[in-house]
Formats: structure tokens, sequence, C-alpha cells
């Protein structure tokens, strides 16, 4: 009987990982566009996991993470378990998805007419304010869209999960790590379903991010 607990591990991680990469993109979007002085250290810092293998961003995770490591140590003393647990697939899946929400989320951002922002500050709203009233509302459509490719991006996510998370049948083995084993064991069959899974609900979310898009553009065109 073919074993579908890779799908509903991957749909969970996604989705876990996604709400994550959501608020942490969107703060740290608005932090470095506050930035005056050090924004483009900063700014490479958050996109590094964008360039690096993923192999070099889950060997990191382990150091951090891991029973050993500083935030790892004091999460098993909290009864919190990272290493080999669907936590840790999560994990992965957030430091690989995060560049892509935070570089987009920020590029949004920056398209904002100025002027609104001026007219904010002028009528005295806070930065606050003029952040969630202002720029938010503006940046909907990019938002959405980083939202979705990121949900996209931790959905494939492989080989920093597979060094957090490991490969744990039914419990971290995630689509593309289903996909790995099945063509480490000569399953050829089992990995094409696979294979077709993921690129059957990769399409839909680009289809959808799509149609969104399109629907956005044409109530904008309505307004003007």
């Amino acid at each position: 009987m073919f074993d579908y607990s890779p799908l509903w591990i991957s749909l969970k991680v996604a989705a876990v990982a996604t709400v994550f990469t959501f608020f942490l993109g969107l703060g740290a979007a608005r932090l470095v566009l506050a930035m005056k002085k050090g924004k483009g250290i900063i700014d490479g810092i958050f996109s590094l996991p964008m360039v690096l293998p993923p192999t070099v961003v889950g060997f990191f995770l382990l150091i951090i993470f891991g029973r050993n490591g500083l935030i790892g140590e004091t999460l098993l003393k909290m009864g919190i378990e990272v290493l080999f647990t669907w936590q840790g697939a999560v994990v992965a899946a957030v430091a690989v998805s995060f560049p892509i929400m935070y570089r987009t989320a920020r590029g949004a951002l920056e398209q904002v007419d100025t002027d609104l922002i001026s007219a904010g500050r002028t009528l005295g709203m806070t930065e606050s304010k003029i952040f969630f009233k202002v720029m938010m509302p503006m940046a909907v459509p990019g938002i959405a869209a980083a939202t979705i490719l990121s949900f996209a991006r931790a959905l494939g996510e492989f080989g920093a999960t597979i060094m957090l998370a490991g490969n744990i049948p039914g419990k971290t083995q995630t689509m593309s790590v289903a996909i790995y084993t099945a063509m480490q064991g000569g399953n050829r069959e089992q990995a094409y379903i696979w294979v077709g899974i993921v690129m059957a609900i990769s399409l839909v979310v680009m289809l959808l991010m799509n149609i969104w898009n399109d629907r956005q553009g044409a109530a904008g065109r309505k307004i003007r």
C-alpha cells in the first residue's frame, strides 16, 4: 500500500513554516527599511541563506539547534526536541524560505508611493501606523506573492531538512526526502509518483499566485 505520510508531513511543515516566515520576513523587511546605517550588512545576512547551499544552511542549523548547541540545549531543558523531529523540518524550511519572503516583501514595500508616507507623517501618524495603515495595504499583492513563493520553497526543501530532521518515515520524511530515498533504493516508480505530486502542488500554487495578481491588477485599474 502506498504511504502518503510524506505528503501530509510536507504540507504540515510548509504551512507552519510559512506562518513563521510571514511574520519574520515582514519584520525583517520593516527593520531594514527603517535603518539608516549598516543596511547593506544586515540585508546581506538576511539574504545569505538564499545563496548558500542548503547543506551548509543545515550545517549551521545543526550547530545552533543541536543538543549541544546554545539554542538546542536550552530548548532541550524545556522539553522541546528539534533534532530529528517534524519541528526540526519546520526550522529548516523557515531558514531557506525566509530570504524569499524578506526580499520580496521588502521590494513590495519599497514600491509604495513616498508621497503617501510623507502625507501620513504630516498628519501626525506614528511610523507603526504608517507601516500598518499605509504601506501594508499598498503592498498587499507583493506580500501575498512572497507568502505563496515562501510556501512553495518550504514545500520543496531537502538539504537542510535531511540534515536537521533526518529521514524518518512517518515522522520527518517529506516528499523531497521520499524522492531521494526512492531513487537510492532503486524504486523509480515511487519516485515518479512523488515528483508528479510535488510538481502538481507547485503548479497549483503558482496558478493561484497568478490569479491573485491578475485580480489585484484589474482592481487597481478599475480604481484608476
